[in-house]
């Protein structure tokens, strides 16, 4: 069995490292050069995450990130309103990790590299025909040649892409691990709908020469009073800050790109003057802001897969970075899908037992993520209530619990596919 891999983010690599421990061959087709690693903000990996990488023998202290084990929720005077913890240890002692989404990037594809995993770049997606089983040919180019109701997929012998510089590849399946914005998404169905903007902004940066009272690793998070603003103690001198800024509406290319980093830079100063803690000088102290862009997330996708064609990751589930399981759960697809195609071989049956069993999981992290971005929102009539009851009920309910469904989960690479509820 051969697969197409659409996009070399964070999921293509993982899922054709996990195709290749299960015994199938894959190439990684990325749209872009790799001259755009080093470039963006950061993101945590939970223990979930983190547990799926060393299914493939990918150590976490092999991708440059730091300790990231809890955070501590605070109004815009400074008061504490609540603890939590972001994953608890597990059996192999690892937290959440803080890790650059640039070095991410190039570690994992590295390491597929090195693991014999061939990664094409410049491969833009345009279109994917269905070959069928008769051996006729590829069905006709377009939309319909993969969304045709189900119908071309039937006894297909495999697909052909094909990519904007001409050049096509051919496979028995193609996954789409091509993200929010996914090109294998819109040929699936072209009448899904677009990612929903969730009403924040995003932007952070690297503070250097400050120093915050915080313990390391822990990230300090403000409900201010005009917007939202978090950071970490990296270590002496070196703090990772994001803030998230309340928009009306999605903001457009044209005037995310009208904010120049002088005039970006004055606004969050503006935004922070009237909170308690260290905003204003982590922003002083940091010398090039990353921003803003808008956050967005996928609610729901009507259609993941149609014969031997499937998406995986943000193309799929996308979710807001507010959850901080967005990588993680992508980690997990990838996983999950290579066990499915090695346990039923027939690309239809595993796409479509691999929805059954992740759908509900995912769609239940994205909907709790976004009423975690809606509290991130200031308003008067809400501040009381969250402040002074929502977040020391889930303060206290945390410390009691002794397990949980997010960062628990766990795949066993070993036992069989079948599909399993997500607990309640």
């Amino acid at each position: 069995m051969r697969a197409i891999i659409v996009g070399a983010g964070i999921t293509g690599p993982v899922t054709a490292m996990a195709l290749q421990k299960a015994g199938i061959e894959a190439t990684v087709h990325e749209a872009y050069d790799r001259t755009a690693d080093g470039v963006g903000a950061y993101l945590t990996l939970a223990p979930n995450g983190l547990a799926a990488l060393r299914v493939l023998d990918i150590d976490h202290r092999d991708l440059g990130g730091f300790d990231t084990p809890a955070l501590e929720l605070r109004g815009s005077t400074g008061r504490v309103l609540a603890r939590l913890g972001m994953g608890r240890d597990d059996a192999e002692g690892t937290v959440s990790q803080t890790v650059r989404r640039s070095d991410l990037y190039t570690r994992l594809r590295d390491e597929a590299v090195r693991r014999g995993i061939p990664v094409e770049y410049g491969k833009r997606l345009v279109d994917v025909a269905v070959v069928p089983g008769s051996g006729a040919g590829p069905t006709a180019a377009g939309p319909s040649s993969a969304a045709g109701g189900g119908s071309a997929s039937e006894g297909s012998a495999g697909v052909v892409a094909s990519f904007a510089d001409g050049t096509t590849a051919e496979g028995d399946l193609l996954i789409g691990a091509d993200g929010l914005h996914s090109r294998t998404r819109a040929i699936l169905d072209p009448a899904c709908p677009p990612p929903r903007y969730t009403g924040l902004l995003n932007t952070g940066g690297y503070a250097s020469g400050v120093t915050v009272d915080s313990p390391l690793g822990v990230f300090t998070m403000t409900f201010g009073k005009r917007a939202f603003f978090a950071y970490a103690n990296r270590g002496p001198g070196d703090v990772w800050w994001f803030a998230n800024v309340p928009a009306a509406r999605e903001a457009s290319a044209d005037e995310l790109a009208a904010w120049t980093p002088e005039r970006w830079r004055a606004e969050l100063e503006r935004l922070f003057a009237d909170d308690a803690g260290p905003a204003l000088e982590l922003i002083a102290a940091t010398p090039q802001i990353i921003g803003p862009w808008n956050t967005l997330d996928l609610p729901r996708v009507p259609v993941w897969h149609r014969g031997p064609i499937g998406l995986v990751g943000d193309a799929a589930h996308g979710i807001s970075p507010t959850s901080g399981q967005g990588a993680s759960l992508a980690i997990e697809d990838g996983v999950l899908l290579a066990r499915f195609l090695r346990d039923h071989r027939d690309p239809t049956e595993a796409f479509a037992a691999f929805e059954s069993t992740r759908r509900k999981r995912v769609e239940r992290l994205i909907a709790q993520a976004k009423r975690t971005s809606n509290q991130k929102i200031p308003n008067p009539l809400t501040r009381v209530l969250r402040d002074r009851v929502i977040l020391p009920l889930v303060s206290r309910a945390a410390a009691r619990t002794t397990s949980d469904w997010v960062t628990d989960y766990r795949i066993d690479w070993n036992a069989p596919t079948t599909p399993t509820p997500t607990p309640r």
